[in-house]
Formats: structure tokens, sequence, C-alpha cells
């Protein structure tokens, strides 16, 4: 089955085409960066309108790498949600109109399903049941996969995603957005004293993760260095951060991974591009004989790939596969597991 997929849940544009649930014959990823520099972040209703300038050529464009065009596409899978609500509808729409248009089917997909899916499209055999952890600017949540379909709920962030507390931190050091990046690239190299941010621990015990503390600290301290006139030290701070939120993501996966009695963790998400946070879930794993499989880096962030092949799966789960159905519609919240 050849799966045209589409992914618009934040502000990327994303098109691909997977056949048979595997094999990636292209993945088109138009960012907003640029857009939304200027404003420190997210702005919904410019993402929006930028998907619907973009959304076509993006697809044209993965028709093309996959060297296909619609007559050759079998299916399509797109993103419902969770997402802002007024991008995940340029590509629902879109897709609904050309399912019920070229009468194929289509799969809506949830946002999360797909980065579980992720460090699957490596080629590498991932094996059931693990534990996942999907870090990224809008989600921080920790599952039991015990097939691509098949995953529970066991530990999320009580308020801030990681990568949205490294993008706040980022833009109140006055880094360019996203300040994810930024942070690492800042912290990499540094060997001098760290400063001892808060790590949030939880009575009710469970794999929870909490960042709005931290992410308060490191505006407290920056703040106070300022108004005491003396010198902000970037790196420090940044390196400081880091450690302490790769700290709080390492604990409560590798107490998961225990707790369940399990073996392998998985790692996806834009935050896992992060080379520090890689490198230390590899140097813990290892004692704890755990094997580690991040998604390869160019998944991590938003791609329609990672839809195309968990929808490939809903398709083949139904016989035959459900057509477009019209009343179909996108959610900003969506709850898995």
């Amino acid at each position: 089955m050849r799966v045209l997929g589409i992914e618009t849940s934040c502000d990327d544009t994303c098109a691909a085409v997977v056949e048979n649930g595997r094999q990636i014959l292209s993945s088109v990823v138009a960012s907003q960066e640029q857009v939304h520099a200027k404003y420190g972040g997210i702005v919904p209703e410019l993402a929006s309108r930028r998907h619907l300038e973009c959304i076509l050529p993006v697809i044209r464009e993965a028709l093309e790498q996959a060297d296909c065009s619609l007559d050759d596409i079998d299916a399509i899978a797109v993103t419902q949600g969770p997402g802002l609500i007024g991008s995940l509808l340029v590509g629902l729409s879109t897709a609904k109109a050309m399912a019920y248009g070229r009468d194929i089917p289509l799969a809506a997909v949830h946002h999360l399903r797909g980065h579980l899916m992720s460090p699957r499209l490596n080629g590498e055999k991932l094996p059931d049941p693990h534990i996942a952890l999907v870090i990224s600017g809008g989600h921080t949540a920790l599952y039991r996969v015990d097939s691509p379909l098949d995953v529970t709920l066991i530990g999320a962030t009580r308020d801030d995603a990681a990568g949205e507390a490294f993008d706040k931190v980022g833009k109140i050091l006055g880094l360019p957005y996203p300040g994810g990046p930024q942070i690492e690239k800042q912290a990499r190299g540094y060997q001098g004293e760290i400063i001892p941010f808060p790590r949030a621990r939880f009575k009710t015990g469970g794999f929870q993760f909490s960042f709005s503390g931290l992410k308060t600290a490191a505006a407290q301290y920056i703040e106070k260095k300022r108004r005491q006139g003396a010198p902000v030290n970037v790196a420090q701070i940044c390196a400081s951060f880091q450690e302490a939120v790769i700290d709080a993501l390492a604990g409560q996966c590798f107490t998961a991974v225990e707790s369940e009695g399990l073996k392998v963790l998985a790692v996806s998400g834009g935050v896992a591009s992060n080379t520090a946070l890689r490198e230390q879930f590899e140097s813990l794993a290892g004692p704890r004989g755990v094997r580690v499989v991040f998604a390869n880096k160019k998944y991590c962030t938003d791609n329609a790939a990672m839809i195309a092949a968990v929808g490939t799966l809903q398709l083949n789960q139904t016989d035959p596969p459900p057509k477009a159905a019209l009343d179909l519609n996108a959610y900003a919240r969506l709850p898995l597991g």
C-alpha cells in the first residue's frame, strides 16, 4: 500500500509518501521558523495562514520526490490532533478533499502516535513491549508500548513541556528562536561550574514531569544577575539548565523501564535531537542493561512519514479500509492511552 501522509499540527507543513508502512519514498518539510522568529514563538494565526500557502506545493514536491502521482496513491493519512486547531484544519481539510475526490481510504492519525512510530523508521526492529518517551515543544509524555497501535500513558508533564521550557529560557536569554537548539549550541563545550537549578520531586510517585519551576528558577537567576549589573554567563546558564532538564527526563524514564520490567527505551520528538541528551541516556543505559533507540534526527521533529506509517497500520486493521468521512474533525486536545 502506498500512502500519502500529511502533517500540519503546528508550524511545519509536511508531506511524505510511504510504501507498505516502512519504505519512505519521500519526506518534505516546509519550516516556518523565519515566520515566527521575530515573535520569539509560534503565532497560531500566522502558522495556519502559512500552511494554506504551503500545503499544495509541499504535497506536489513529496509526490515528485517519490516519482509518482496521485494516481499511484492508495490511501491518505493525516494528523487529526492534538495541535493548533487552525493548523490542523488546513491539513485535515486538504486530506479529506483529496481522499473524497479520488475515492480512496483516509486514516486520521494521532500526532503522538506518529512520534511513537518514528524510532521504527530507522529500519531496525524495535521490540514490543517497550517504554517510549516523547519530548517536544508541546509534549512530554511517557508510554508503555505493547504494539504500535496499543499504547498506555504512564506519565506526563504537569505543566510545561521540556521543549517549551527550552524555548522560553532561550527567549529570556535573548537567543534566536527556537531556543532549544540555541541552548544546546551555547552549552556545548562548557566545562565550568554548574548552577544547581532545581529538579522536580513528586510526593505522589508515578512517572511525572514538571519544568515550570525549573524555568522560573532560571528566569529568576538571569533577572537577578541583570538587576545587580553582573555579567550573565550564557554558556553556564545554558549548560546548567540543559543538564537539569536531561536529569529530570532520564530519572523518570529509567525508573519506568525498571518498574515495568523492560529493557528497551525509545525516545522521539524534537528534543530527542539534543546530542547531550542522547549521550547521557546512552551512558545511563549501559550499566542497566537497557537499550535506547532514538528516532533518526530527521524524523525527531514533525514529519509526515511517521503519520503515513501509522496510517498504513490503521488502514490494514479494517477490511475494507474506511473511506473519507466528511464529518471528520480536528481536535486541539486529543488524549492517547
